[in-house]
């Protein structure tokens, strides 16, 4: 596999899986196969939930935003095509005094009384913040938990996008959306040597245009990189053989 790297990258190899069919698979076996980190002492952290959804295809989607006083929906912008996969992240608003101010995030919130289950919690916030309903995602089960310094547990689900609809958003909380390659993302992990190892709060930090991933969200994304490349290594040395 190093030696195949040397030659084609990380990005060519998910190219490479693209065309022979095997992302979906590959994602699918990485979360309903691996080991996840597990949930820590209930009456030390907060109960949350995040979504993390992929995004398959080379269609592009609407962005629509509102008005904060009157509630009124304008066009804002498209998440643009890309026939590899991508991740959907949002970036919160950019309000002072808000304690998530501009931070890369998945869609996701607190736990309330109602909710009948953590994935509940997940699938409820993602329709909240970003209109994406829990008919419109493939669920794939939970990536496991991960906890903040502000003693919040974040219990982590996997999806895929059925992209049925437009991405509806308050910018009263999130600021702008963000699809973001996953080899992207593999590419970052292989290249600052993030593999096998759990670098510290201010090593691990995945750089995307002009945003950063840190924090929680950078160690979900670290957990899910990690879990994915040993399922993407045998096809990738398989494939390999062929360039």
């Amino acid at each position: 596999m190093k030696d195949a790297q040397k030659r084609y990258g990380i990005k060519d190899f998910i190219v490479m899986l693209r065309r022979n069919g095997q992302c979906y698979q590959i994602i699918k076996d990485s979360i309903t196969g691996s080991a996840h980190p597990v949930q820590p002492p209930t009456n030390v952290f907060q109960p949350t939930s995040v979504m993390v959804l992929f995004v398959f295809g080379n269609e592009s989607v609407n962005i629509i935003s509102s008005d904060n006083t009157s509630g009124e929906k304008f066009y804002l912008d498209t998440l643009p095509p890309d026939e590899n996969p991508g991740l959907i992240f949002i970036q919160k608003a950019d309000i002072k005094g808000y304690p998530w101010r501009n931070q890369m995030a998945f869609p996701g919130g607190n736990c309330d009384p109602d909710d009948a289950s953590r994935e509940a919690t997940a699938l409820r916030e993602l329709e909240e913040e970003v209109n994406i309903s829990s008919e419109n995602v493939e669920m794939l089960g939970s990536i496991g938990h991960f906890q903040t310094i502000n003693n919040k547990d974040i219990e982590a689900f996997a999806g895929i996008w059925k992209k049925m609809g437009d991405i509806y958003f308050d910018p009263s909380e999130i600021s702008r959306i963000f699809r973001i390659p996953v080899a992207h993302l593999l590419t970052i992990h292989h290249d600052k040597n993030f593999t096998g190892r759990r670098p510290d709060l201010y090593e691990l930090v995945y750089p995307y245009d002009d945003v950063v991933i840190w924090g929680v969200t950078a160690k979900i994304v670290h957990h899910l990189m990690e879990i994915m490349l040993p399922e993407i290594i045998p096809f990738c040395d398989a494939l390999s053989y062929g360039r």
